[in-house]
């Protein structure tokens, strides 16, 4: 379907791609001396986008974009929506049967076109003028706003390579934001080894030790206000951005449920991070898999829930060998990354004990979930079961409770076995013996005597 954000994007992109093909033209004149009303391409004026509704419109007008800006902005764009444009520089250089190496340009493993490179962007916006060529440069430096905001950036090369050679890339956030105007949520694949957590339950649903409650409280009360703390309160001087929490407690006790429920409180997205599945036993991987999460999280207040963090985390004997070394490296990057990141990052391990003291010294808080006592068990076992579930009369949830030392992990897994045991037998009615016997399946699972 065609939205009017679709249609807004629509008609200042084909504004943009006439600039675009126009500066072309003026360049390749130039560049072979030949006759134009032009005597650089600056003089070619951008359109007005004043007025303008478009995605794209906004973010020029938000950040003020520079004529070398928003044409770096149209160039990284056009693969994706207009590649023929920029079939020209294909050309080849007939004495030595390659293009000319000042085009810059790569193929892709399946697009058969032309992608520009840093080297592109130069050629076009500079020529040989070194000057301009030097000037441009800052476009691709960390404290840019294409950095800053994962707009777009150069590929990195093969160490000694020059870095001009790496291949002019849009975030696929910028790509949407510019042409259909709504951001996909990224979907979890290697490219970016994070799940996003979803729940149908409400906050009210979380049933937790009253002190973990109340250390919560201090999370809610970052997220609702950290931009004054850091802005209007001026403590982005004194303080490191960001916030960070470590759950821990046995499985089944709610560190997951809890993280989520608290970027639905918040209308924040929650993405889940399993280090146990993220760290490589391949030198160098680790930090590659865990940067293609941060640099996607940049700058978008995700909350970055990193679960079996005793996987990266766990206590080290002394550095051994080559492979220890590594480790310790892939450990102070991670560390670097979460302190570097400016939203909220939960790290979870089932054992506190399992993690290096040194690193735990690092958070802003560390909250304890520990198993449920009788009181919080019976609240459990009352809120999940189904509404329409009925009892036998023999069933008391909360004898089931005292007598049966379970986390809300287990007890939601034997709510699931009685239930489907009910449905089985034809009806809604839920029976001690099925209760029983999901809580022993329980038991059995952790080595357990019923």
């Amino acid at each position: 379907m065609v939205t009017e954000k679709i249609q807004h994007n629509a008609s200042d992109l084909n504004k943009e791609l006439s600039w675009f093909r126009k500066i072309l033209k003026v360049r390749s004149q130039l560049n072979a001396k030949q006759e134009t009303e032009y005597q650089h391409i600056f003089e070619i004026t951008p359109p007005d986008l004043n007025g303008s509704l478009s995605g794209y419109a906004a973010f020029v007008k938000e950040h003020n974009l520079t004529f070398e800006e928003r044409f770096t902005i149209i160039l990284a764009l056009v693969p994706h929506i207009k590649p023929e444009v920029l079939d020209a520089f294909l050309v080849k250089n007939e004495s030595i049967n390659q293009i000319y190496t000042e085009f810059g340009g790569k193929r892709g493993k399946n697009h058969t076109g032309f992608l520009p490179t840093g080297e592109t962007l130069m050629f076009i916006l500079a020529g040989t003028d070194f000057e301009k060529r030097f000037s441009i440069m800052h476009i691709f430096e960390g404290d840019h706003i294409f950095s800053k905001e994962n707009i777009c950036w150069l590929e990195q090369v093969e160490k000694g390579e020059p870095f001009l050679n790496g291949s002019l890339t849009l975030s696929t956030e910028a790509l949407d934001m510019f042409t259909t105007g709504d951001v996909r949520k990224p979907n979890y694949s290697a490219e970016f080894p994070a799940k996003l957590l979803e729940t149908d339950m409400q906050w009210d649903d979380l049933v937790l030790n009253p002190y973990t409650y109340t250390q919560l409280g201090e999370i809610e009360t970052w997220l609702e206000h950290h931009h004054t703390l850091m802005q209007d309160w001026e403590m982005g001087k004194k303080l490191k951005p960001g916030y960070k929490s470590l759950f821990y407690g046995p499985p089944g006790t709610g560190k997951t449920l809890t993280a989520t429920l608290l970027g639905k409180k918040v209308n924040v997205d929650v993405y889940r991070i399993d280090l146990s599945k993220v760290v490589s036993k391949f030198i160098g991987e680790t930090e590659k898999n865990l940067a293609k999460v941060f640099d996607r999280a940049e700058n978008k207040e995700w909350i970055l829930f990193f679960d079996e963090a005793d996987a990266l985390f766990g206590k080290r004997t002394s550095v051994s060998d080559a492979h220890d070394r590594y480790a310790n490296q892939e450990v102070a990057y991670l560390l670097q990354r979460i302190e570097d990141y400016n939203g909220l990052v939960i790290l979870a391990t089932n054992l506190k004990s399992n993690l290096d003291d040194a690193f735990t010294r690092r958070f802003q808080s560390i909250i304890q979930f520990p198993v449920p006592d009788a009181r919080e068990r019976t609240m459990l076992w009352q809120k999940s079961f189904s509404p329409v579930a009925e009892f036998a009369v023999d069933i008391r949830l909360d004898e089931i409770a005292r007598n049966y030392n379970l986390t809300g992990g287990s007890i939601i897994n034997v709510v699931q076995y009685s239930s489907l045991m009910a449905l089985k037998k034809g009806g809604k009615k839920i029976f001690l013996e099925d209760i029983t016997e999901g809580i022993n399946r329980e038991y059995q699972k952790q080595g357990r005597t019923f």
